[in-house]
């Protein structure tokens, strides 16, 4: 009889976590919800810009809003650590802001707000709403289910505010990768005098290694509606292609999220096209991109696994790859070896020798 209690109270308290436990699944996406409302109203900007505390009748004032909204909101947001309070007075407090509400201000060298902005952007969600009827052997892939057949790329290019905030995005990530690529592993770039960023988006990746390796004379590669948006930069020269087609010669290829957006046989197609453009005796690819299942245990597994999960939703049938899978592609497309460096990002540095 006790050995039965036992095991009920057992059962009991496993289902009182698991109740617990499952509305973080229900309403999983309101702490999105309510930072991108964050963002939009500009309150990391304002905290960032007013040199003390701020307190809920200047921000009110400031944003010209509904005070008791605006105080949920904040009570929320403190809850998650994204602003925090501290004592102005003996009777009053005001906000400041946290290492995450720094990561959301517009101008900030290491903001995320685009990033935030996109992943919650109508456009990008809605294929999440389709990914169930994929699995079970619809044809039609979840972002073209979602978009009248179109791909993101073809998406994209007709609807050019989308197409701007999926580059800023892109760019938010490129910032804070390249930064640490650059910091964690400089050698990767030694001896390089010319460099292609194939599918570069904006040219923010190259922007930021020409400036630390000024010697490289980058060219910045995408497709012709893409690079026509981007910024003139010194030392980055933008090109309009199609990857499939042909990619620029240089001295070395860098490809960023772009082989995990397609399935191994166009990826395969990417890499022998990187292959062409390269010195089969001196070239190289350097690939920043993430490897799940990776043996030993990092910080940012849970975000391989996640990225894993949107490359289904929004790709080409892209997928994250281990590294068996990396070898594997590598392979077919020719080339004889590659080396393995990790950084302090959910990204490693591959660096693929013909």
């Amino acid at each position: 009889m006790a050995t039965e209690i036992k095991r009920g109270r057992i059962h009991s308290k496993e289902e009182e976590t698991a109740q617990e436990e499952i509305w973080k699944y229900i309403f999983g996406f309101t702490p999105t919800a309510v930072v991108k409302c964050a963002i939009e109203l500009g309150i990391p900007d304002i905290l960032e810009n007013h040199e003390t505390p701020m307190t809920l009748a200047e921000l009110t004032s400031k944003l010209g809003c509904n005070e008791s909204s605006l105080y949920r909101i904040m009570r929320f947001l403190i809850h998650y650590k994204i602003f925090q309070e501290k004592p102005i007075s003996e009777t009053s407090v005001g906000y400041t802001l946290t290492p995450l509400s720094r990561l959301l201000t517009r101008r900030g060298e290491n903001s995320m707000a685009d990033m935030v902005l996109l992943q919650s952007s109508p456009f990008m969600l809605a294929p999440w709403h389709k990914l169930s009827a994929w699995v079970l052997g619809n044809k039609v892939l979840p972002f073209e289910a979602a978009h009248d057949g179109k791909d993101i790329w073809g998406f994209t290019a007709a609807n050019p505010d989308q197409s701007k905030l999926f580059d800023d995005g892109m760019a938010c990530d490129a910032r804070v990768a390249v930064a640490t690529v650059v910091e964690g592993c400089p050698e990767v770039f030694k001896g390089l005098k010319t460099m292609v960023d194939v599918g570069g988006g904006d040219g923010t990746a190259l922007r930021t290694i020409v400036k630390a390796f000024p010697w490289i004379k980058g060219i910045n590669y995408d497709l012709p509606h893409v690079v026509s948006m981007a910024p003139a930069c010194p030392g980055v020269e933008h090109v309009g292609g199609n990857m499939f087609d042909y990619v620029p010669k240089a001295d070395a290829a860098y490809l960023m999220k772009v082989p995990h957006d397609w399935r191994d046989e166009e990826c395969i197609e990417i890499l022998k096209k990187c292959r062409d453009a390269i010195p089969l005796d001196t070239g190289k690819l350097i690939i920043v991109e993430s490897i799940v299942e990776r043996k030993e245990d990092h910080a940012f597994k849970e975000v391989g696994l996640m990225l894993d999960m949107v490359m289904m939703a929004h790709s080409s049938n892209g997928k994250e790859r281990t590294l068996e899978e990396w070898s594997y592609v590598f392979r077919k497309a020719g080339f004889t070896r590659h080396t393995i460096k990790h950084i302090r990002t959910y990204h490693s540095v591959i660096e693929v020798y013909p």
